[in-house]
Formats: structure tokens, sequence, C-alpha cells
């Protein structure tokens, strides 16, 4: 399989992204049509989880077992609640997708797989957000299979499947998807989604550099449609402080981070809820997204301007919040920040 980082983390992360990704979209079709969330159950803070979020950490915690079986994983699901009664059926309905990929999987398998992902960081291990933005998944708006490897507290390479994104930067039902790979100083590239033996050549990966907007008032902000955890009157505040009078890019997921690289957005930001002030990010919930960022040109902080750092555990226990934008734009609106913080 052609790569254009030649590296071997790279290479497994572009196929475990492709094929999490692929199976998750058969989850979608075959199960949430019309949209609904039929086969979901509950996470402890009431958040949606779908078959295909275990479906997906099952095939990667498969696949880095058999390609690096000595790293750790930490996953974003459990299975705990698959083996009581209750998760039974639910079980059934992951074992089948997976069986798709591997017929020889039984439910026990899948289990051991997906609780691959149940450890504790260590000095080099893998993070997956199996499908970041499950709502938008429920609703068939933007999501993504992120995945990341971590050194020593820093992301070194990322992938981001974003099924419903053409281009990286522009929605696209059903269509071809957006797969994004980057590695710590090799650049953030995209190709498709696809089966990788249609895409075999240099003309299937092209380089992503963020957008060289420069003014503020003119910056487009890439915004959650998912309010949760976000302070929404925070960054009205912002926008006012800063005059930005160019209109919002609502979107779901780490595909905001897509966008971000390709030039479609400028800023994405993460302004903690008042409701929830103790809130930290998980580290599956930025570490790809970040270095493809980065690695297109943008620049990555908390709200303080303190470098993400994941060598905290499960969350990013030291830093406040998130702020990413094209590099450019990002000293004005760490400056903004302060102000509506004063």
């Amino acid at each position: 399989m052609f790569c254009p980082i030649d590296c071997s983390k790279a290479r497994f992360a572009i196929a475990a992204v492709r094929e999490a990704a692929q199976l998750v979209r058969r989850v979608q079709s075959e199960m949430v049509g019309g949209f609904s969330n039929k086969g979901a159950l509950s996470k402890d803070d009431k958040s949606p989880v779908t078959v295909a979020d275990f479906a997906a950490q099952a095939i990667v915690g498969l696949r880095l077992s058999e390609t690096f079986p000595a790293m750790g994983f930490v996953g974003e699901e459990s299975a705990d609640a698959l083996r009581t009664t209750e998760g039974q059926a639910t079980l059934d309905q992951i074992t089948h997708f997976v069986q798709q990929m591997v017929p020889s999987a039984t439910s026990e398998n899948v289990c051991e797989w997906i609780d691959r992902g149940a450890g504790e960081p260590t000095d080099k291990f893998w993070t997956l957000d199996p499908v970041d933005g499950t709502k938008g998944f429920l609703r068939g708006d933007q999501f993504a299979v992120a995945l990341g490897f971590i050194r020593n507290g820093e992301v070194r390479v990322g992938a981001l499947g974003c099924p419903e994104l053409v281009e990286a930067s522009r929605p696209d039902r059903g269509g071809a998807g957006s797969l994004l790979v980057a590695r710590r100083g090799n650049g953030t590239w995209l190709g498709s989604l696809l089966d990788s033996s249609t895409h075999n050549n240099d003309a299937a990966w092209r380089q992503l550099n963020v957008s060289d907007r420069a003014t503020a008032n003119d910056a487009r902000l890439l915004c959650s449609v998912e309010k949760a955890h976000t302070d929404t009157g925070g960054i009205g505040l912002l926008v006012k402080s800063l005059g930005i009078t160019a209109d919002p890019v609502p979107m779901d997921s780490q595909a905001k981070y897509a966008v971000l690289a390709a030039g479609g957005g400028d800023v994405n930001l993460r302004l903690i809820s008042p409701k929830m002030p103790d809130y930290r990010e998980r580290i599956w919930d930025q570490a790809a997204g970040s270095i493809i960022v980065e690695e297109a040109g943008g620049r990555v902080s908390d709200l303080d301007g303190r470098p993400l750092d994941f060598s905290h555990g499960r969350t990013l226990a030291t830093n406040r919040g998130v702020l990413a934008t094209n590099g450019h734009l990002h000293d004005a609106f760490l400056a903004g920040l302060q102000q509506i913080d004063a």
C-alpha cells in the first residue's frame, strides 16, 4: 500500500482507520436508517454509544494485537456492559458486524479486543475514538474515526477517517470520504477512505495546508453542533470582542480538525461550559486531530496558550479547553480569550 509517509506506524494508522470507518458505515447503513438510535446503549453520562463504537474498537484492538502486540492501547470503550444480560443483544449485533471483517470472530473475542483498550497510557501507546461525534453519526452528519500514536506525552502519528467529508472540507453524505494522516515533521496528507487497492500511486494523496487568513474579524469559526461541553455564551462574547463577522461553520467531531487542516475553516475553539468547570478533555478526543492541524501548519494549545500535554493519563489533566487555529490567528484569539476572562 502506498503511503506518503514512509513509516510503519503511519501505514498501520491508515489501514486501521480505513477498515474501522468502513465498518462504521456498514453499521450506520443497516442500523441507523432514518437516523434513529436503534441498537444504542447509554453511557453513565447519558450520551449515546452505538454498536459502531464497540465494533470499530474491536477491529482496531485486534489489528494492534497483530501488528504491535507489545504497545499500549487506550480506547474510549469498555466491554463490561456487553458482558451483562442486558448487553447480550447488543454484543450479538456487534459480533455480527465484526464477523463481516473477521469471519472467525466470536463474542468472547470481540470483548477481548475491545478491552485491549482498557489500559492506562504508557510511554508509547495508541489511543482511539472509534466514533467521535456519536450524535452526528446518528443524525447522518459529521463524525470521525480518530487514531493517534503517543510517545512520551507527545502525539507522533495521527489519522482521521471522515466518511461524510469530501476533500476534507465539504459535507458529502455517502461519498468516498476523507482519510487524513500526519506524522510529526512529515506534514499532513489527504487520501480517500475507499479501498487502498484503488489508490496506489502518488496522485492518490496530496499534502494539506491551513488557510493563510490573518485578520481576526474575517475568521471562520468551526463550532460544535453538540453543545453539552461548550460555553456558547463565552464564544458569543469572544466573537463580539474580536469583531468577527464571518458566519460560523457548524460541525461535530474531530472532522473540524480535518476542515481546519484543509483550509476550510480557521479556528476550532473548545470553551468549557460553566456548568462543568472541572471538565477536562479526553486524550482520544484531541490526539489525532491536534497533530493533523499542527502538521498542516496550524497551531494547537489550551486556552492559556500551553501545548496539549498527553502524559497525564486518560485526560488532558493539566490543560484547560482547546484552541486550534491556522497559526496566523492564534495570538489574537488568545488575547481575546484573556479579555473576556478579565
